[in-house]
């Protein structure tokens, strides 16, 4: 039977799972985007807040345990295996990529408040409810930079370098960090 809907690789596929929260991430990317555009027509209607609170969900629960994934998992397990060029190159990326998690934190710091005031926005009153053109686009820029860099450099040099009992480690790490029975 084939589902309608794209079904999650298990934690048995650590990096496919990574890639995964990167499609998610993509999608309530353009979701915020599209919100953009939607908030100054149609005001914090119903559609307005469900995307809101969509986006909220997102970048409040999913996305930092993606990020703890890498921080607490991913790179230090990296770190520790990588030699020559590759421990080169990991040396490089490390500190942008944290660099990058921290500038996200202060960037959504500012998105939350706004979408929250797109929340907590009466639909049927003059409210004004609005997102940051420029607060949109920086979120945008950095994470697709950012997922640009793990897809390209991290994820297949982590594909190449981990052995079998890294990645279930991995994947086990994950799998308990979203508090999912194994």
């Amino acid at each position: 039977m084939n589902s309608l809907f794209d079904s999650a690789p298990g934690f048995d596929q650590p990096l496919a799972v990574l890639k995964h929260c990167h499609d998610r991430i993509r999608k309530q990317l353009a979701t915020l985007t599209r919100l953009v555009d939607h908030l100054p027509v149609h005001g914090a209607d119903a559609e307005a807040q469900q995307a809101a609170q969509a986006i909220l969900n997102y970048f409040t629960k999913a996305a930092p345990l993606h990020h703890e994934d890498e921080e607490v998992n991913l790179l230090p397990e990296l770190t520790q295996t990588a030699k020559g060029e590759d421990a080169e190159l990991l040396a490089s990326l490390l500190p942008h990529i944290l660099n990058q998690h921290e500038e996200m934190s202060r960037q959504w710091q500012r998105l939350e408040a706004q979408l929250r005031k797109v929340l907590s926005a009466s639909p049927d009153a003059n409210t004004v409810a609005s997102l940051s053109v420029s607060d949109v686009q920086a979120f945008n820029t950095l994470y697709a930079e950012h997922m640009q860099i793990e897809e390209g450099q991290i994820a297949p040099m982590a594909k190449r370098l981990f052995s079998e009992s890294q990645m279930a480690a991995f994947g086990a790490a994950m799998q308990a960090r979203r508090g999912i029975a194994a």
